[in-house]
């Protein structure tokens, strides 16, 4: 079979498209780079998801802690606390036992039992706490000039928010709200190694990672692609956030303009 039949055949495997059974001998470079590539999408889903939703949750958030009412205040300093002190593998656990209880019940929870709507669930929780903490020392660190500005224009509630806390919350969160992005990422390949079961074998990238490396017993070809894979990713998460934050700080001149300035979360 040659490298292009096989990208045909399982380029989309993993969203129920192409081949149905997996290659179980003789596996090539092609197969390897092109079902680990196709489990990449499932990453990317629940990556992109969760980043778009958990940004607006993120923010409803930070202003909860941030507000004076305490039925407004306690429930959003408990959720951060929470999503933030434990870890997002026993959330993983937890919620797939709680879907599965529910779906013996309520037929309505049934797809909450995929992995495609509740580990997705999940992760935007887990990213709307981290990334809320984040929103909220922003929202702290905002100089009461600015503010004092605002009301000296005769700008307040909803104008004020809009025009000039929103945007300088966001400048002087989005370096480290990059490297949240990033992280993400990465923990999308936690989804199919904690409880949400793979159906008809369709997994994410790791998920085909380690089939490969169960059937050759050699680790060193089909998680190193995976790295690569990865990567890559990064470097457009990079890419994509960075363009984010020359719009943030284009009225700003170029010697006091914030620089992206990326720290590996090694342990979390």
């Amino acid at each position: 079979m040659s490298c292009l039949q096989t990208i045909q055949d399982y380029g989309l495997r993993a969203i129920g498209i192409g081949e149905r059974l997996l290659p179980r001998e003789n596996f090539t470079l092609c197969e390897q780079f092109t079902l680990i590539g196709s489990g990449m999408i499932w990453n990317i889903y629940f990556g992109l998801t969760a980043l778009i939703i958990g940004f607006f949750c993120a923010t409803a958030l930070a202003m909860g802690k941030a507000s004076s009412r305490a039925l407004i205040r306690k429930p959003s300093e408990w959720f951060i606390f929470i999503f933030r002190g434990s870890p997002l593998f026993i959330q993983f656990f937890f919620a797939y036992f709680v879907f599965l209880s529910l779906k013996s019940q309520f037929d309505f929870f049934n797809p909450f039992t995929a992995a495609w709507l509740g580990a997705l669930l999940v992760l935007i929780c887990n990213t709307s706490a981290y990334s809320a903490e984040i929103f909220y020392g922003a929202l702290q660190s905002i100089p009461k000039g600015d503010v004092e500005a605002a009301d000296a224009y005769g700008l307040s509630g909803w104008s004020r928010f809009k025009r000039v806390i929103w945007p300088t919350m966001m400048r002087l969160a989005w370096p480290a709200y990059t490297n949240e992005a990033i992280f993400l990422f990465h923990a999308t390949t936690l989804v199919y190694i904690s409880s949400f079961p793979a159906w008809q074998q369709r997994g994410d990238a790791l998920y085909y990672a380690s089939y490969f490396a169960d059937k050759t017993f050699n680790p060193f070809i089909p998680y190193p692609i995976l790295a690569g894979y990865f990567i890559l990713l990064t470097l457009a998460v990079i890419a994509a956030y960075g363009l984010v934050n020359r719009r943030l700080n284009r009225h700003l001149p170029q010697e006091v303009r914030q620089k992206m300035r990326l720290r590996l979360n090694l342990i979390r």
